[in-house]
């Protein structure tokens, strides 16, 4: 097995391959690995987008490739995997990063819509998955990192079918773990960030009357992107990036009804004052404009002073609560 200091090497002209490459944090991602020296190819549906982030990769210095890929067809992701093995024959990291979502009313959104996400996120990744770990195999060696997301560990309030493919990809990298446990030098590294202020939010189906702007807590693509980086370097199975997400899944665990009844009360809240119309987003169609890594947010982003003493009045918040639960058992 490598040794740390082996690991942490230079990425400097390493193949990587970005699915959903085209925007937010993928289009953040290969100008991460682009500022490392790596050879970047990235994927998505939408071509225009994808030459945009080869542009931006090329300016950068770097050799970059655009392969117009739908994550939900196996082929086109084989094809994916084939035309990075061309351009530099290997490939060395893969980021499982396209996703969709929907949220509303599971009743109320079309089952058409509800299908493809399950398509592109849980099938995407068992793609990507499927067809570069034989790859890597016969390499003896690779990474592949996985977006999660925090839905993976927390449901997503009114978003139930997008939970169920982040639950499911963590399930399914999981057992894969195992698959590659003889392989000392191939890794699974699964990422969980929270909400990203990213062209994501914009682009996401919406049956539930809002139009959603980015809280302006979200995390910074830029800040996700340099996790895959880390992550690349040296391989861990599982990372939380930031403190945020730690808090929230953290919460979770030690409340998981309040949590989740709370956070769909104030949602219901929200659809009875809003009546925005239904949009099916990039969920069946290729991202519309804008193309690019941030998206907008609800109110102006506050300071890091400022996001550090909210979070930690919900550390503080949360203690009391954990400590409120365990003293009324004891009483009883």
């Amino acid at each position: 097995m490598k040794s740390n200091n082996e690991i942490q090497q230079s990425l400097r002209g390493k193949t990587v391959v970005i699915t959903g490459g085209s925007s937010g944090v993928g289009r953040a991602a290969a100008e991460a690995f682009a500022l490392e020296g790596c050879n970047i190819v990235v994927a998505a549906r939408g071509k225009e987008a994808l030459d945009e982030t080869v542009d931006l990769c090329r300016d950068l210095g770097v050799a970059a490739l655009a392969v117009p890929t739908d994550v939900s067809i196996a082929a086109d992701v084989q094809n994916l995997a084939n035309k990075a093995l061309q351009f530099n024959g290997r490939i060395d990291i893969w980021i499982n990063n396209a996703g969709v979502m929907a949220s509303g009313k599971f009743e109320e959104i079309p089952m058409d819509v509800n299908e493809q996400v399950i398509k592109t996120n849980l099938f995407g990744y068992m793609h990507g998955a499927y067809s570069v770990l034989p790859i890597f195999k016969r390499q003896e060696e690779g990474v592949l990192i996985n977006n999660v997301s925090i839905g993976g560990f927390m449901p997503a309030p009114y978003s139930a079918v997008y939970s169920a493919t982040k639950f499911g990809i963590r399930g399914m990298m999981e057992c894969l773990h195992g698959e590659i446990s003889d392989f000392p030098n191939v890794y699974i590294c699964n990422l969980y960030p929270q909400i990203q202020r990213s062209t994501g939010n914009m682009h996401s189906a919406k049956f539930s009357g809002l139009d959603f702007k980015i809280p302006p807590f979200a995390a910074d693509p830029r800040d996700t992107a340099a996790k895959f980086v880390e992550l690349a370097k040296n391989p861990q199975k599982d990372m939380f990036p930031d403190v945020t997400s730690k808090l929230l899944t953290g919460m979770y665990r030690l409340f998981p009804k309040p949590v989740i009844n709370t956070a769909s009360a104030g949602m219901r809240l929200m659809m009875k004052l809003k009546n925005a119309p239904s949009d099916s987003g990039n969920v069946l169609e290729p991202s519309t404009q804008p193309h690019k890594i941030y998206g907008e947010t609800m109110l102006p982003v506050p300071s890091k002073k400022t996001r550090l003493a909210v979070l930690a009045g919900l550390g503080l918040g949360l203690a009391y609560m954990f400590l409120k639960v365990k003293s009324s058992g004891s009483e009883e």
